[in-house]
């Protein structure tokens, strides 16, 4: 076996992913089965994998099981602790994908700052923040059994820069304060867990920028102007960023944000 493809292997190890459902959230676990990892994938009860499980555990000859938790609630954040802590399976990698992004429709949340709510707030640092922070205390003693651990926390753009909003005009969009917030916390709570976990677990951070996901084609020229490479992401540009960082590829990294944002935050 080649040196890339040992650093890349990651077969006998096992992966949670929160979000596993979610567009990207399917890429990271299409990602992961392919380089031979087994996974516990979790998202909320109306989460549909439809036939990708059995199509990868097929093509790949990896164990996967689904979990319900509502990322939102504690008493649920608990429960799956408690679920992977009991195992016999084991954990190498945590991946804290799932987000409070909220819609247009939502109360306090895409409107003026005056306007915007202290309870979609707070909703936004439980899902964002809080849970995250909750499942690494809580899964910590399984990622640090084997002195390989990796925790990838999924950030943004906005996590580090504030927003452009010219970009928004003329649309429903917008730019609430609580996602830059919390996923902003979460970019610090990634550096402050980077040193405090070491030696053992590596913590690591992905920054994605924006997303084509069917907006308003105003806004989409807008986006693309803004950005070196002259589009936006999709979904498969994560890909390589989540296989890096879960794997040995990265084993003496630990601490950074990764932007995958075609070159938006070098301007």
């Amino acid at each position: 076996m080649s040196t890339i493809a040992r650093l890349m292997n990651m077969r006998g190890r096992r992966a949670l992913i929160t979000g596993a459902a979610g567009k990207i959230g399917r890429v990271m676990t299409e990602t992961l089965a392919e380089l031979g990892a087994d996974l516990v994938l979790v998202d909320r009860a109306a989460a549909d994998y439809g036939s990708l499980l059995a199509e990868l555990e097929s093509r790949f000859g990896v164990k996967i099981v689904t979990v319900v938790c509502d990322l939102e609630q504690q008493g649920e954040r608990e429960q799956l602790i408690a679920q992977i802590m009991s195992g016999a399976a084991g954990l190498d990698v945590l991946i804290n994908n799932a987000a409070f992004v909220g819609t247009s429709g939502l109360q306090g949340w895409v409107t003026g700052f005056e306007e915007q709510s202290v309870e979609t707030w707070r909703r936004a640092l439980e899902v964002n923040l809080t849970a995250a922070f909750d499942l690494i205390k809580g899964l910590v003693p399984l990622l640090r059994k084997n002195g390989q651990g990796s925790i990838i926390n999924v950030g943004s753009i906005y996590a580090t820069l504030g927003p452009d909003y010219s970009l928004y005009e003329d649309t429903a969009m917008g730019n609430p304060a609580a996602y830059a917030a919390s996923k902003g916390g979460l970019m610090q709570l990634t550096r402050w867990l980077s040193t405090t976990l070491a030696p053992d677990i590596r913590v690591n951070a992905i920054s994605p920028g924006g997303v084509f996901r069917n907006q308003p084609e105003v806004f989409v020229k807008r986006y693309e102007t803004r950005t070196p490479l002259r589009r936006m992401a999709t979904e498969e540009d994560f890909a390589g960023a989540v296989a890096y960082l879960a794997s040995d590829l990265s084993a003496y990294v630990t601490g950074i944000n990764l932007k995958v944002d075609g070159g938006w935050a070098a301007w």
